[in-house]
């Protein structure tokens, strides 16, 4: 364990006794802090919540509402280390974001068993709403079903009959992979292998060069964060655009930015949020990057950990207890939601929070007005539409 997370632990475990001797509601942000995906959740995410809990006056069910963040460097044990310690020592009842599929699955299982609550703002794996379920989770913002088929979808209509993947090796981008296959293949087009990395690789020539040798119309890309724009990157420096199409399946403003327009124009992504949409996404994002320690806007993940903390506090203030996690859950479920950032919404049986979601195209550079300036919508998938049908996921939750 790093020194920072040593000392973190530390000095949430000296505040604890105080604090809970006081009544607080205790939010645990926990994500990759310092990695590959620091920009896409990090420090942002930790944010979002803080101006949550700010917006909501700082308190709920007559106690103070304290947000308290953890680094889980994308290790399952380091994660489920944390959620364990936070669970019975520090008087955390809620863990928020969870990026890296793996760690979100693993800590829904210690939440399970603590009767605490998981909202997997950041996480993506549909098995959170799958088979997986629990009544302790909620699964906010987006998920692998949801971007697989929706992204498969389009680019089936422009013409690819063919991709090759190139794929996290995790829980999250087998996921990812198998749902954009399921739809492909579903559609006709043919699905032609695929090539595994690790998280933080550095050098994806072999893999692209497996990709390029494919033929195949388009390669996708089922990773996150820096690993997306990593091998964006390098595959364009390989030249296998324009003759194959690039696609990211996760991508993200961030990875745009990282690119530049130049490279990433014409790119077609699915997201439920962008920051503009309308006034009230707008003023959010200006407050969240004047706050933002790198001056970066919102994306999609710390937009749903901001929304998701607010719904979890409106119940949790409704209630006016937030120690019983299923009972909080199951009054989440039943409480429409209603948020500056994803409008009006709900929660199914399974977990899964419904919303619409966008079809975006990034803009050529000669179409950007301004540093942010980088999507123009060509499509909503409604809301009914946009994520995996109630009855085909297999949660032990839903009555068939």
């Amino acid at each position: 364990m790093r020194a920072s997370v040593v000392a973190l632990a530390a000095l949430c475990a000296l505040a604890s006794a105080s604090a809970m001797a006081q009544g607080v509601v205790r939010i645990g942000v926990m994500n990759d802090m310092s990695g590959v995906y620091s920009d896409d959740q990090g420090p942002g995410s930790l944010l979002a919540a803080q101006m949550a809990v700010e917006d909501f006056g700082g308190r709920a069910a007559g106690q103070a509402v304290e947000v308290v963040s953890g680094d889980h460097q994308n290790k399952t044990d380091m994660g489920a280390q944390i959620a364990r310690g936070w669970f019975d020592n520090q008087g955390v009842e809620m863990i928020a974001d969870l990026p890296n599929s793996a760690i979100a699955l693993a800590v829904a299982d210690i939440a399970r068993d603590h009767n605490k609550v998981v909202i997997g703002s950041g996480a993506g794996t549909a098995a959170l709403t799958g088979a997986k379920c629990s009544p302790n989770t909620v699964h906010w913002t987006y998920d692998t079903w949801a971007y697989g088929h929706g992204l498969a979808r389009a680019v089936i209509a422009q013409g690819v009959k063919s991709v090759f993947f190139i794929t996290a090796d995790y829980a999250f981008g087998h996921d990812l992979e198998k749902q954009f296959s399921d739809e492909a293949t579903r559609s006709g087009a043919k699905v032609l292998g695929s090539a595994r990395h690790s998280i933080g690789t550095s050098d994806f020539s072999s893999l692209l060069l497996q990709a390029q040798s494919s033929g195949a119309d388009a390669v996708a890309f089922a990773n996150a964060g820096g690993d997306t724009s990593n091998s964006l990157k390098q595959a364009r420096e390989f030249g296998l655009a324009p003759r194959q199409k690039l696609l990211a399946l996760i991508m993200g403003q961030n990875n745009v930015r990282a690119l530049g327009l130049e490279a990433s124009q014409g790119t077609m992504l699915v997201v439920p949020f962008y920051w503009d949409m309308n006034d009230a996404t707008r003023a959010f994002a200006h407050r969240f990057e004047q706050r933002h320690p790198k001056h970066l806007m919102p994306n999609d993940m710390h937009a749903g950990v901001y929304a998701a903390v607010l719904h979890y506090l409106k119940v949790v203030d409704k209630r006016g207890d937030a120690s019983d996690g299923r009972a909080v859950v199951a009054a989440m479920k039943a409480t429409p939601t209603d948020d500056p950032l994803f409008g009006k919404g709900v929660i199914r049986a399974d977990g899964r929070k419904i919303h619409p979601m966008y079809l975006f195209q990034v803009k050529a550079p000669a179409e950007s007005k301004g540093a942010w300036d980088f999507y123009k919508l060509l499509g909503t998938i409604p809301a009914e539409q946009a994520f995996r049908p109630l009855n085909e996921g297999g949660c032990p939750l839903v009555s068939n």
